[in-house]
């Protein structure tokens, strides 16, 4: 309508152009009513013009996503991720331990209307009112399909052993769509989970695949291909197509990821996975496989933007037997005992009434552990003997290459003076008349010493067989050495005027100097040696990096604590600070990663513990951690405050809200970053309720198991050790009488240094047990400490002999040749009986204590010795035991009243009156 123009002259304008045209593009699915549409298409028919289908041009053009509409898909899919993660899975875990019975139908109601009241799971910033289901959610567990078409039934959730659950739903945010599919396994078999981990591995391969300019059909063939390789009877039910494109519509069908699609992959394309199997068996039993996600296509593999965890232990269901609960009520009952520390005998409450069954379980368990650990060991160090071990190559220090750079011109030299060469790091010596060059590395010491009118300067060489000098450091050892070599010279002025000693004492100074600089070049070379160069890191461009701000960094970069942001990049994390320092941690050198939670906490933490140490600053280090403060962790004294102070109150729920607001943000930084890292970084929580209290270093803390690790993060230096390094575990100073005991942590490469934790209260040694056994390692213990630089040295020097000997048994106390050794013992004693004791004359006269000494003797003898039948004859049950224990018990508390209450004043009686003073009074009268 430029120009004043009208509707109808603007219309006849573009039909006068579409004359020339022979086709013209429409979409079939949309179907316009009304006058003008009637109009419009009796025209097209009347010019004779072809009509089209677009559809596929179109959605190619606008496949491509720009960086608005990647931001609406990346917030949808991760709200999309967080309901099933959150909500989902978790509604499905809590069905099962209830054992309640819902219906497919009212499951997937539940989603739907959680997603339509908009109150949970929103990232900030999204519009509530802009959030909608793409589809009905849908549930299944008997009758499986993969099509987005099926529907939940109304039959109910099916959780009994083997089963499986399959979930599928998606979110639409401004029109933009996103999916996940999951599926949440109930008890499942080694089969089961074998199968899952394939479809996982396939999953993950079509992702690294999605690479730019790569046909959709060869997406799909390989995928095939892989799993025709692994397991071909899957092809029978293989879905014809992996996925498509989505965006404003859910499903593009002209992107397609089937065998005959030939369009190619572009960047910042999205796309839904979705590949499943249908019509499994487990013991008659039918179940599905079904996994999901939305990603965008990039440079190296596409992105999943649904982050939420596939692994088999993050979707899986395990029932516990009436076994496991009956261990996990003696757990129970033992952590209970345990947390009461203040009285002593916590340990002793429920131990001779549940203790005995788990305590028996253990003991054999720990049997068949040393028969292994020992036939592993004894492999281990048999391979590592037949295998090409490198010798280390000593580098032989050089004075002087060549004769050019030898200062054959200096005038000290020429005067036959000693000279010190600090740009080679040599001593010129002049032996014989002949200038010799020393390097620094060969003088071992030199010293100066006064004797009258003389100064003498010793100097000592190293030389082969001598502890700092080792022979493999000389080409020939077996050469003739000089050992020491001693300069005297005058301190009386010479007719110039010059003191002769000056230059002695003036070499000595030079010679200390370079060999200090020497001294400290060799300790940073050797620092340095297994530290790497990490590759370089690769920054994303795009806006959506994962990040967490205000976090301080450990070790610290400069003197003092500076606050900056870490952030997750494709390859690794980099954490910048206000004042324009970086550290980079590269995915690839991360040994373990934890997740230390705020829960009675001052710091919450990720801690990352790395393969190869990395340099932070000017010292080298393999443990970086990035933490926050919660709370105040100084308290005011002086101040005089009330329980129910309102102030109080409202910093107390203020605190509570941070901390809950930094645990969600953490938790949310740590799912994008694992799945960023395509599962090269996994973090580990500690169980807090497993912890224990113990010295590694100088000061107490509390160590807590997490799944791979014993860890404390909190105090610094970190104590971290890898429990796959660990070999055994052996307690030291085990005594009844002593309220503490020590842990010695034994690795496999004996050539390691040995851990020790110091001081751990008696009371948690039953818990300690526990938490090694269920963790398959060998654990000994004893009354005394030992020397364990000796032990691993001889285990080092002669490990056959060792092993023939019988390896670690010889610390086990209960082990089965101390046994025969006591049976032994037992039988020789008994040559020796008790009627030795009375074998005394009659007739002798003894005083009374000395027949009472030998009537306790024998009582006592025939006590200890009648017992050589049967144990259920003489021995007492523990019931008994504990009655006497009890009656000694009160006993000795009695006695401990009486000792302690104050004496009273006892009236003197007088001397008894004896017969013969009566008779004398009687005489008198």
């Amino acid at each position: 309508r430029r120009g004043g123009r009208t509707g109808a002259e603007h219309m006849k304008t573009v039909i006068e152009k579409m004359k020339s045209l022979k086709s013209v593009g429409y979409f079939p699915k949309d179907h316009f009513k009304g006058e003008l549409a009637k109009q419009w298409n009796a025209k097209l028919k009347e010019l004779e013009i072809d009509q089209v289908d677009a559809t596929a041009h179109i959605a190619l053009c606008l496949a491509v996503k720009d960086e608005q509409e990647l931001n609406h898909l990346k917030k949808v899919a991760q709200y999309t991720s967080d309901i099933f993660s959150k909500y989902v899975r978790n509604e499905l875990m809590n069905l099962v331990d209830e054992e309640k019975k819902v219906k497919h139908v009212r499951m997937s109601s539940n989603i739907e209307n959680l997603v339509a009241e908009g109150k949970k799971c929103l990232l900030p910033g999204m519009d509530k009112d802009s959030v909608e289901v793409a589809y009905t959610p849908i549930i299944q567990s008997r009758k499986f399909s993969l099509k987005f078409s099926a529907s939940s039934d109304e039959e109910k959730i099916d959780y009994s052993n083997r089963s499986s659950v399959t979930v599928l739903f998606g979110t639409r945010y401004k029109s933009y769509c996103s999916n996940i599919s999951r599926t949440v396994l109930v008890e499942p078999t080694e089969k089961q989970q074998q199968s899952y981990e394939l479809l996982l591995e396939i999953v993950e391969k079509v992702y690294s695949i999605m690479t730019e300019n790569t046909k959709l059909s060869a997406v799909y063939n390989q995928c095939v291909e892989l799993v025709k390789e692994k397991r071909p009877e899957w092809l029978n039910n293989f879905p014809k197509n992996i996925g498509f494109g989505t965006g404003i519509e859910f499903r593009e069908p002209s992107l397609l990821i089937g065998p005959k699609n030939d369009n190619v992959l572009k960047k910042n394309m999205v796309f839904i996975i979705q590949i499943g199997v249908v019509g499994l068996k487990e013991d008659e039993k039918e179940y599905a496989l079904m996994l999901g996600d939305t990603v965008v296509v990039g440079d190296s593999g596409a992105t999943v933007l649904t982050p939420s965890k596939k692994k088999i232990r993050s979707v899986s269901i395990f029932l516990k037997g009436e076994g496991d609960e009956e261990e996990e009520e003696e757990q129970e009952n033992l952590m209970e005992n345990i947390t009461r520390q203040s009285k002593r005998t916590a340990v002793l409450d429920n131990k001779l009434r549940h203790e005995p069954l788990s305590d028996d379980k253990r003991k054999e368990h720990q049997r068949k552990l040393v028969d292994k650990l020992n036939q592993e060991a004894r492999e281990r160090l048999s391979a590592k003997k037949n295998g090409y071990k490198e010798e280390k190559k000593v580098q032989t220090s050089v004075a002087f290459k060549n004769l050019q750079s030898f200062p054959s011109n200096d005038p000290d030299i020429r005067d036959l003076k000693i000279m010190v060469d600090k740009k080679h790091e040599s001593v010129i010596i002049p032996i014989f008349g002949i200038p010799t060059p020393f390097h620094i590395s060969t003088i071992k010491n030199v010293s100066k010493s006064e004797e009258g009118d003389y100064v003498y300067l010793r100097t000592n060489l190293n030389v082969p067989g001598t502890q700092v000098a080792k022979d493999e450091h000389y080409a020939n050892p077996e050469a003739t050495f000089m050992k020491e070599i001693t300069f005297r010279s005058n301190m009386r002025k010479t007719g110039t005027g010059e003191v002769p000693a000056m230059h002695l004492n003036n070499a000595f100074r030079i010679i200390k100097e370079v060999q200090k600089k020497f001294k400290q070049y060799e300790n940073e070379k050797k620092e340095m040696e297994d530290v790497i160069e990490q590759e370089t890191l690769k920054i994303t461009q795009t806006k959506g990096v994962p990040r967490l701000k205000d976090l301080y960094c450990r070790p610290n970069l400069s003197t003092r604590r500076v606050i900056g942001t870490l952030e997750a990049h494709s390859n690794g994390f980099r954490f910048h600070n206000t004042h324009g320092g970086n550290v980079d941690v590269i995915y690839s050198t991360i040994k373990h990663a934890f997740f230390q939670p705020c829960d009675k906490e001052m710091l919450i933490m990720l801690h990352f513990y790395l393969k190869h140490p990395i340099m932070i600053g000017k010292k080298k280090t393999y443990h970086i951690c990035f933490y926050t403060e919660v709370g105040e962790i100084m308290t005011d004294l002086g101040k005089s405050s009330h329980m129910y102070d309102r102030d109080d109150i409202e910093a107390e729920h203020a605190e509570r809200e941070m901390r809950q607001k930094l645990k969600g943000a953490f938790k949310n930084f740590i799912e994008k970053v694992e799945s960023l890292s395509k599962g090269k970084v996994e973090f580990d929580t500690p169980f807090r309720e497993l912890g224990f209290f113990g010295v590694p270093f100088r000061s107490s803390c509390m160590l807590q198991p997490t799944t791979h690790c014993l860890i404390n993060v909190i105090e610094w230096p970190p104590f971290v050790i890898a429990l796959d390094e660990v070999e055994l575990v052996h307690f030291e100073r085990v005594q009844f009488q002593l309220k503490n005991f020590d842990m010695v942590f034994i690795f496999k490469d004996y050539s390691r240094k040995i851990e020790m934790i110091n001081s751990i209260p008696m009371s948690s040694l039953d818990a300690i047990k526990e938490w090694l056994n269920s963790c398959d390692l060998k654990y000994t213990e004893g009354a005394i400490s030992l020397n364990w630089p000796k032990i691993m040295k001889t285990i080092n020097d002669h490990p056959d002999n060792f092993f023939e000997d019988g390896g670690w048994k010889f610390l086990d106390p209960e082990s089965e040749e101390e046994g025969e050794q006591e049976d032994s013992d037992a039988e020789g004693d008994e040559s020796w009986g008790p009627g030795e004791v009375n074998s005394e004359e009659d007739g002798s006269e003894e005083s009374d204590s000395d027949e009472g000494y030998k009537s306790d003797v024998s009582s006592a003898s025939d006590d200890s010795y009648s017992g050589t039948g049967s144990s259920e004859e003489s021995g007492k049950d523990w019931s008994d035991l504990e009655e006497e224990a009890r009656r000694d018990d009160q006993r000795r508390l009695r006695e401990e009243r009486e000792d302690d209450s104050p004496k009273k004043k006892r009236k003197i009686a007088p001397p008894p009156k004896s017969k013969s003073s009566d008779s004398k009074k009687k005489k008198r009268k």
